[in-house]
């Protein structure tokens, strides 16, 4: 299980996010606060909001790929 923390500072960046979270099988999460949404909802993730840090944790023990794609989000 991966973890990072997140943050979009614009509408374009959630868009590229979940093109790019959807491509692997495994569940991928969101959270700020308690609120917890799936990483590939675009409408879930934009809820979240921009410019806030987000936490996102990765179900799967092999996911050194798509944290190397996420690392131009990190917060």
């Amino acid at each position: 299980m991966g973890e990072m923390k997140l943050t979009f500072k614009t509408p374009n960046e959630i868009v590229e996010f979940v093109n790019t979270v959807s491509k692997y099988e495994f569940d991928i999460d969101v959270r700020r606060g308690r609120v917890v949404v799936d990483a590939k909802s675009l409408l879930g993730i934009m809820h979240l909001g921009l410019n806030s840090v987000l936490e996102l944790k990765m179900h799967s023990g092999d996911c050194q790929e798509l944290e190397a794609e996420l690392l131009k989000y990190a917060a």
